[in-house]
C-alpha cells in the first residue's frame, strides 16, 4: 500500500517508527509536510500538490497534525478523505479532540467520568464558577494549550480568582477543573488502537510539580490498568470517533476520570514504558481496514 504520513518532521521519533512499521511490512510510506501540501479543490477530481508535484491517491493516510496547525492540517486530511484515501483519524475526529470543551461535552453526554469543569465568558461569574467545581485548589487550563503548557494549578481561591481574571483580561479561553489530589501528580496514559487498548503506562510528575507530561520532564512506568480504566479510555476513543488515541486518565476515589484524548498520541514514551511495538499495531490495524471511500464523513464534516 501506498501510505503517507502527514508530519512536519520525518526525524521525530512517533514518525520514524511509523516509517519503520511500513516498510518492514511491505508499504511504500512517504512523510508530507502539511503546511508544504496545497490543494486543488475543484468538483469530481480534487487534487493535492506538494512540491510542485501532484501526489496522486494514497490508499490510506497516517495524520501527525500538531495542535498549532490543526486547521490547516485538517483540511489536508480532508481533501485526502474526499480522494478516497483511508484515514488513521479521520478529520472530523481530530477537530472534535482538539476542542477541549466540545469533547468534554461530547464526554460527558455518554456518560464518561470526568473532573468537575467550569467555563464561562465573563469576569462577573468567576465566583460563582471556582464554587462550582468544588472550590480551590483548582486546576486553570487554557483551551488551545497542549502537552502541559497553559495549565495553571491554583492553590487558594483568591489566586484562582486572579488567575482566571487574568487569563479573561488577555480574550484567553479556559476551562477550570477540580483538582483531583489523590491523583498524586500521576494519571495514566492508554493507547487505544482499533476500539481496544494496546498498551498503557503510568506518567508521574516531578516532586512540586502536578502535570504529568513527558515533555514537562514526567517519569513514566508500566502499569497495569483496571477493568474499568481500560472500558473507560475505549469509551472515550469511541465517543471521539478516533481509531487510534492517547487516553489521559486521573484515579480518583469516586473511579477513572478522562483528562484528555489525544487524536495525535506519541510513541516514543508509551513503546519504551510497555516494551510494546505500537508503531506496527497501528500499520496492522491499517492494512485490516483501508478500503476505498471508507471515510464515514467523506469529508463532508
Amino acid at each position: 500500500m501506498k501510505i503517507a504520513i502527514l508530519s512536519r518532521n520525518k526525524d521525530l521519533y512517533s514518525t520514524r517508527r511509523l516509517i519503520e512499521a511500513c516498510e518492514q511490512r511491505g508499504h511504500e510510506p512517504m512523510v508530507i509536510d502539511v503546511l508544504r501540501s496545497y490543494m486543488d479543490v475543484v468538483p469530481s477530481k480534487p487534487e493535492i500538490h506538494f512540491k510542485g508535484e501532484n501526489l496522486g491517491r494514497f490508499d490510506a493516510v497516517i495524520p501527525r497534525i500538531g495542535a498549532s496547525v490543526t486547521f490547516y492540517g485538517t483540511a489536508v486530511l480532508r481533501q485526502f478523505e474526499m480522494m478516497g484515501s483511508f484515514p488513521l483519524n479521520e478529520s472530523v475526529a481530530i477537530a472534535r479532540s482538539r476542542d477541549k470543551l466540545r469533547s468534554l461535552q461530547l464526554l460527558s453526554r455518554k456518560g464518561v467520568g470526568l473532573p468537575n469543569t467550569g467555563y464561562a465568558h465573563h469576569p462577573d461569574d468567576v465566583q460563582d464558577l471556582i464554587k462550582m467545581v468544588g472550590g480551590a485548589p483548582l486546576v486553570i487550563k487554557l483551551l488551545e494549550g497542549t502537552q502541559g503548557i497553559g495549565v495553571v494549578l491554583a492553590e487558594t481561591k483568591k489566586a484562582a480568582e486572579s488567575v482566571i481574571e487574568a487569563f479573561m483580561g488577555l480574550k484567553a479561553n479556559i476551562l477550570i477543573q477540580e483538582y483531583i489530589k489523590e491523583a498524586g501528580g500521576a494519571d495514566i496514559r492508554c493507547l487505544v488502537v482499533g476500539g481496544k487498548v494496546v498498551a498503557a503506562m503510568k506518567r508521574q510528575a516531578l516532586p512540586g510539580e502536578f502535570r504529568s507530561n513527558l515533555h514537562r520532564g514526567g517519569s513514566a512506568s508500566l502499569v497495569k490498568i483496571t477493568p474499568t480504566e481500560r472500558a473507560t479510555a475505549v469509551k472515550a476513543a469511541k465517543v471521539m470517533g478516533l481509531n487510534v488515541a492517547g487516553v489521559d486518565i486521573l484515579r480518583s476515589d469516586r473511579g477513572p476520570l478522562v483528562m484528555e484524548v489525544n487524536s495525535s498520541p506519541g510513541l516514543e514514551g508509551i513503546e519504551i514504558a510497555s516494551g510494546k511495538d505500537v508503531a506496527d499495531m497501528i500499520i496492522a490495524f491499517i492494512e485490516k481496514n483501508a478500503k476505498p471511500n471508507k471515510t464515514k464523513t467523506r469529508g463532508k464534516g
